[in-house]
Parts: C-alpha cells; structure tokens; sequence
C-alpha cells in the first residue's frame, strides 16, 4: 500500500497522528504539558543564542556558525534547543 502515492501519504499521516494522540494522553495522564510547535519551524537554521536566522541550509551542512554572534551550532544540537524554547522553556545552553 505504501507504493500507492495517495494511500502512502494517508497512512504514514495517521501513524504520527496516532502517535500524537498517544502522547497527548499521556501527558493528560500523568499531569504534564503536551505543546505542539509548527511543522516549518526552521529550528536548525536559527542560532539558539542570538536568534539570527542564517537562511536555508544544505542538509549536508551539519555545522555553521552564527554571522551575528560567531558562536558555533552542531545543526542537530541547535535544533534541539529551538525547539525546547518554541516550546515554552526558557533554559538554553548559553
């Protein structure tokens, strides 16, 4: 089915779909906050110290450094901490 085009986008939706819901319920369970941030975030492109948007990179880039502040971002790493604070935290690494 996942050869299908239309059928392959339906079912691989549902499956995050249903992994949401899962998590959300959990969070409900044991008394914790489930926040949802946009899917075009570009959180590995945005340096986590300063806020400067570097523009598009190549997935190939794994590391970069910030125009603005001249610090150094590992992509994965500086995702991370964009994402904790898209996400309402405060708290990053500098």
């Amino acid at each position: 089915m996942l050869k299908n085009r239309k059928l392959s986008r339906a079912i691989s939706d549902l499956g995050w779909r249903q992994f949401r819901t899962f998590l959300e319920g959990k969070a409900e369970k044991y008394g914790r906050e489930f926040r949802v941030i946009s899917r075009w975030e570009p959180t590995s492109q945005t340096c986590s110290c300063c806020g400067l948007s570097g523009g598009k990179l190549d997935l190939s880039i794994r590391e970069w450094i910030c125009l603005n502040c001249e610090s150094t971002h590992d992509r994965d790493v500086n995702a991370a901490v964009n994402i904790k604070v898209a996400g309402g935290h405060s708290e990053t690494q500098n």
